[in-house]
């Protein structure tokens, strides 16, 4: 059993990958999903319960935190569009409009994504109007007091000239005056793609000074359709201050977060390729609060409330917002971050705990992308550049089984002769090991290293909008979704769909015989249960990765076959037979019947 010892580590730990998954990711969904779904019901009997609200919008408050109540939804989203004056907003990247109740942002749509696979379907819709049931906006807005009169808050109308549209080519000026004096002229811009810069002149035309304090909110008032899984997050995040703040949906629910005042930073609402974020002015100090209201329309908030500032009789100060609305793409993302100077903006996009290999990771599968224009080509090529790089560690591995198979008669000689006398054999075992300077562990350490490197793997294929609807060839239109075809219909010609339960698609069933393949590179166990365990593994992993996102199972049977033929290759070099072909002809050679 020596020399199989390592391979059953690797089994052990797959089995643990695999058991890992089911409990952590395909438990929870389904768990989830039912949640979800009860939520749903319990939100739409609350809607035809609750009466809306007088006036339809929250007042802006003179104290704490930014605007909360919301009256409950009753329009349809074209209903609520023409209810207020907007200006358009058109790039090669966003359309939509700028809401001038308020000054919203609440009307946005993406260009360059679809709902599906089908370039037919309709593009995503980010935001939504308030008054609506999928509502989804970030204001910008002011709290005074009596002193100052009225302040820029939901309800504000803004005014804009004649015809003006937003486009990344030209700006649009909004103004609002009040009877105190204080004139606030609001100029918005956008680059080509998803980045909104929101500057605000505030003038003090009165006779006293004025104090006031901004405030900026992005505001839904529904969570995402799909379950959330465990390996990515999705709700409220922000790097407040120095530190990285994630809250879950359900957490906020619970309790309100609110980090200690800070300067700096940025927050929002982030989902698994789109997010809506705020950055405020980098150097005045501000609250932060991620939060969930149940009065009127449930919803959820993340916003901050700036300290207040003092514009003088006859003076003005400047104030300017960044707003990230739009897609995660990476590039997009990380440029923002330097451009802008946002600290740690690239935790927009959820890397996981192996950020320091998950990123490199996407960087170099980006490369092979530009290259070729294929991600599937790209997964297959990072697949060799890390067989590449683990390739002294995988030899040491593949050395030390074929050394473990060299002195096996002589491990079987020692066997004879100590018979059960376990601590002898164990003695002899030890010394033959440093006389054949074996170490019988060194092919543990490669299989321990490379599991960080498939969670990787897997965060990248998950998570990256970059994989969302990338095709490889033939019927792989989407290399972040499991494999559409199944067996049980026979790859799509009989007409009928096959239960969840049963759909195997044709890159699973490929990476099973691939696994088979591998395992079959050694000699079956002479104890009949691992053996059994030899004979399933691969069957178990077959259903059990049906599941996976088919990028995943495409780069595991690409690897197993890498793998068999680099084994193939060491084994030969150190002189140790292959026992491929033998295993092979073992399995259709009829056992002889048992004597009487």
């Amino acid at each position: 059993m020596q020399n199989n010892r390592n391979y059953f580590i690797a089994i052990a730990l797959s089995v643990l990958i695999v058991l890992g998954w089911q409990f952590l990711y395909m438990n929870p969904r389904i768990e989830a999903q039912r949640k979800a779904q009860e939520a749903q019901k319990a939100q739409q009997q609350s809607e035809q319960t609750q009466a809306p609200a007088a006036g339809g919008q929250p007042a802006p408050q003179t104290s704490g935190a930014a605007p909360t109540g919301q009256a409950a939804a009753t329009a349809t989203r074209e209903e609520a569009l023409a209810k207020a004056p907007r200006i358009a907003i058109d790039t090669e990247a966003l359309s939509g409009s700028v809401n001038l109740a308020g000054a919203r942002l609440d009307d946005l749509k993406l260009k360059g994504y679809h709902e599906t696979v089908d370039k037919s379907s309709p593009i995503i819709t980010l935001f939504s109007p308030a008054d609506t049931k999928d509502g989804y906006f970030t204001e910008l807005g002011y709290i005074g007091s009596d002193q100052t009169g009225a302040v820029p808050g939901p309800s504000t109308v803004w005014t804009a000239p004649d015809g003006a549209k937003l486009t990344d080519k030209s700006p649009v000026t909004l103004t609002y005056t009040n009877d105190k004096g204080l004139t606030f002229a609001r100029t918005i811009s956008v680059d080509d793609r998803y980045m909104f810069t929101v500057t605000d002149k505030v003038t003090n035309s009165g006779s006293t000074s004025a104090s006031i304090s901004s405030y900026g909110r992005v505001t839904r008032y529904n969570k995402p359709t799909t379950p959330s899984v465990y390996v990515l997050h999705e709700g409220f995040i922000g790097v407040i201050g120095d530190g990285l703040v994630e809250s879950k949906y359900s957490a906020v629910e619970e309790e309100a977060v609110t980090p200690a005042k800070s300067t700096g930073g940025w927050l929002g609402i982030s989902d698994k390729y789109w997010a809506a974020t705020i950055v405020p002015p980098q150097k005045s100090a501000y609250e932060a609060r991620f939060s969930h209201f149940t009065d009127g329309q449930p919803r959820y908030q993340a916003d901050y409330k700036e300290d207040a500032v003092t514009v003088a009789p006859g003076q003005s100060i400047e104030l300017k917002n960044l707003v990230f609305a739009g897609a995660k793409e990476v590039p997009v993302i990380d440029g923002y971050e330097a451009s802008y100077q946002i600290p740690r903006f690239d935790r927009l996009i959820d890397w996981g705990w192996f950020y320091f290999i998950t990123k490199p990771m996407f960087k170099l599968m980006d490369f092979f992308f530009r290259y070729f224009g294929n991600f599937g080509v790209a997964i297959l090529l990072t697949t060799i550049v890390v067989k590449g790089l683990f390739f002294p560690l995988a030899s040491k591995q593949y050395a030390s089984m074929a050394n473990m198979k060299r002195v096996q008669p002589k491990m079987e000689e020692l066997k004879a002769k100590f018979g059960d006398d376990r601590m002898g054999l164990q003695q002899a075992m030890m010394q033959l090991y440093k006389e054949e300077k074996i170490n019988p562990i060194a092919g543990c350490w490669p299989i321990a290293l490379q599991i960080p490197v498939f969670f990787a793997l897997y965060k990248v294929i998950y998570i990256t909008i970059e994989m969302r609807h990338a095709p490889f060839f033939g019927w792989i239109q989407d290399l972040s979704a499991p494999d559409p075809t199944t067996i049980v219909n026979l790859f799509g010609l009989l007409p009928f769909e096959a239960p969840a339960l049963l759909h195997l698609g044709v890159w699973p069933l490929i990476m099973g015989v691939t696994m088979f393949v591998q395992m079959r590179m050694n000699p079956t166990p002479p104890d009949p249960t691992q053996a059994m365990i030899f004979n399933w593994m691969p069957l178990v992993f077959t259903f059990m990765l049906a599941s996976f996102p088919a990028g995943l199972v495409i780069y595991w049977a690409w690897n197993n076959t890498l793998s068999v033929i680099q084994q193939g290759v060491i084994m030969r070099r150190h002189g140790v037979k292959i026992e491929l072909f033998d295993n092979l002809k073992g399995l259709f050679r009829r056992k002889p019947a048992p004597s009487k």
